[in-house]
């Protein structure tokens, strides 16, 4: 699973789980890491409603870095079913044009998914294209509910977030579909 992990995974006694999804994009990698580098962009798909979000979305808000360097906060908060979702994320790895890595700090409140460690990589694949692999490592909330919520939906939830991010960055670039 890398480097550090979240306050919340590491008090956690459950496995983490994960979940990928990859692309092969049209563009080079130095590109693709510039488009990915925008937090809000990357995310995208979380403000906007959608069945997977049960008709909410989520807002951010960013620290004078705004997700670009190591050590910058983002926060996302929302609201799902009526219950308040708040997110505190820290970049924690930022190699441009090759990963960059962020996860959850604090006591982060959310329903089916308790912390989690989620980034990108981007390889070279001939001249003009890059592989794109964008994953998430998560936990399942300690809580019976959260647990037992989190056993049913946060797979699928999770497998949604990677998938959306990697073909949205796809499209942009108008290339291949994201295989798992």
């Amino acid at each position: 699973m890398g480097r550090a992990m979240s306050s919340e995974m590491s008090r956690t006694k459950a496995d983490p789980r994960h979940e990928e999804a990859v692309a092969v994009v049209g563009a080079r990698a130095q590109e693709i890491f510039t488009y990915l580098d925008d937090q809000e962009r990357l995310g995208a798909h979380m403000q906007q409603r959608s069945w997977m979000m049960m008709g909410s979305r989520m807002t951010y808000e960013f620290d004078a870095l705004r997700g670009r360097a190591v050590g910058s906060i983002i926060k996302l908060s929302g609201r799902i079913l009526g219950a308040v979702i708040e997110v505190s994320e820290v970049v924690v790895e930022r190699e441009p044009s090759r990963r960059k890595v962020w996860e959850t700090v604090g006591l982060p409140r959310m329903l089916i998914i308790a912390g989690y460690r989620m980034g990108f990589d981007l390889t070279p694949d001939g001249d003009e294209a890059t592989r794109l692999r964008v994953f998430i490592d998560y936990v399942l909330p300690p809580s019976l509910i959260g647990n037992a919520l989190g056993k049913l939906f946060a797979k699928p939830y999770a497998r949604w977030c990677v998938t959306r991010m990697a073909s949205d960055a796809a499209q942009h670039f108008r290339t291949l579909r994201p295989r798992h």
